[in-house]
């Protein structure tokens, strides 16, 4: 399966976007509202709707950034809050990206790319995060689909990928989650951890 622009453009044209909560993620609205620093510069990555990055700029986060390949469902952030700067919407790989953040937003992303990709998508998040940054986010805890998204996993599994790179500090069952993911979800914060000596 490839999961090419055309692919997730074809999604948003048909409605066939399961995924979209229409809302905000309750557990993540509640970490953004202990966020003290307006001022950090956050990545929301396969943003689509975003309704996260709705919230943060509505509540004067404006140093906000959402990257997805799909250009319809940026234009539809465009739509519902017009005065999102434009440069902070990318269209285009999330892989592509050549920038820093202090704090990236995982939500539904992850279960989104080809599961060949998880250990790239850890490296990749340890090199867009700035000093102690952090990855903080829902992962889901379910086996979902084998031939196409959402891909499924588990607790385990995703240690292995982020411990070399994050320093975990929560990973657990998520107490908050939207009415029908309930059951289904891991809550975690990961640390970008300062001095890692990887293999090339």
């Amino acid at each position: 399966m490839d999961l090419t622009a055309d692919f997730w453009n074809t999604k948003y044209k048909n409605k066939q976007i399961g995924w979209d909560l229409g809302e905000i993620s309750p557990p993540l609205k509640t970490y953004f509202e202990q966020l003290t620093n307006k001022n950090i510069k956050i990545l929301i990555p396969g943003g689509g709707n975003s309704y996260e990055a709705e919230w943060l700029f509505k509540n004067e986060f404006y140093n906000v950034f959402v990257v997805d390949l799909s250009e319809i469902a940026l234009k539809n952030i465009q739509q519902r809050i017009s005065d999102f700067p434009t440069s902070q919407l990318i269209h285009g790989n999330f892989f592509d990206i050549d920038d820093s953040f202090d704090l990236i937003v995982e939500q539904t992303f992850f279960c989104a790319i080809h599961p060949d990709l998880r250990a790239n998508y850890a490296k990749k998040m340890h090199e867009l995060l700035k000093p102690n940054g952090k990855l903080v986010g829902l992962l889901f805890d379910a086996k979902l689909n084998e031939n196409h998204p959402p891909f499924g996993g588990n607790q385990n599994e995703y240690l292995e990928y982020f411990q070399p790179y994050f320093d975990i500090h929560k990973l657990e069952p998520c107490y908050n989650s939207f009415h029908n993911r309930q059951g289904m979800e891991l809550f975690f914060i990961f640390e970008k951890k300062s001095n890692l000596h990887l293999m090339s």
